[in-house]
């Protein structure tokens, strides 16, 4: 069975109504990134870190998986689809998504403050200050922050090596270094980009794109790999 593998961002899950990492303001949610999003905003106030997590915790909970998840779930039953994902919400997994990379960790599980390799899952939505790790370190949200390494980069890179179909969805091919993925397949990988401003991103001449919203290319590309 030939290898489908998708990398994904923050577009495929804007039609469930989770937002996209950044608004045209340089905020996130209201906040500047520097201040919820680095080991150093955790450090001056892991009470406010803490407080903006619980609220995307609680929102991915209350979101559903949409069309495009479930299409991409569907795709399993035609290839090995491996998906790679920027998004820390569990979306493709409820969808029914067997192999699911996150590089960016996982919203519904808390990791130790002192020891990353500590994870557990959460049971609720919120990871309450005063709940500690068995090193006894508060507990933190398990998502990789600006500035801190991708540990799961290194298997994400021998995936897209090994890809027969590598696609992209919704995604801004901005964020270093899993933008560079889609330079790491083989030759005669066929590539795919689907996003609604597909026209105008930078890539090699060879990535069919596909300029619309993840739901609807979705099931455009589905029908070409499988007719």
């Amino acid at each position: 069975m030939k290898k489908l593998v998708v990398f994904t961002g923050a577009g495929i899950s804007v039609e469930s109504g989770l937002p996209t990492f950044r608004g045209t303001d340089g905020l996130w949610e209201g906040h500047r990134i520097e201040d919820v999003a680095t080991p150093e905003a955790w450090q001056r106030n892991p009470e406010l870190v803490q407080r903006f997590y619980n609220k995307r915790r609680s929102d991915c909970i209350a979101a559903l998986p949409n069309k495009a998840h479930y299409k991409l779930a569907e795709l399993q039953n035609h290839y090995d689809v491996q998906i790679i994902t920027q998004n820390i919400d569990d979306l493709h997994e409820r969808a029914g998504s067997n192999k699911v990379l996150h590089l960016h960790g996982q919203i519904r599980k808390s990791q130790s403050s002192i020891n990353p390799n500590l994870i557990y899952n959460i049971t609720g939505d919120k990871i309450e200050m005063g709940t500690f790790c068995e090193l006894g370190s508060q507990l933190r949200p398990h998502v990789v922050w600006f500035g801190e390494a991708v540990p799961n980069m290194e298997e994400a890179s021998k995936m897209a090596q090994q890809a027969d179909l590598f696609v992209v969805i919704g995604t801004s091919l901005q964020v270093y270094p899993a933008a560079n993925l889609i330079y790491e397949t083989k030759p005669d990988c066929k590539l795919f980009l689907i996003d609604p401003n597909a026209d105008q991103y930078t890539v090699p001449p060879v990535v069919v794109k596909i300029a619309e919203k993840a739901s609807r290319g979705v099931n455009y590309l589905a029908k070409l790999i499988t007719e």
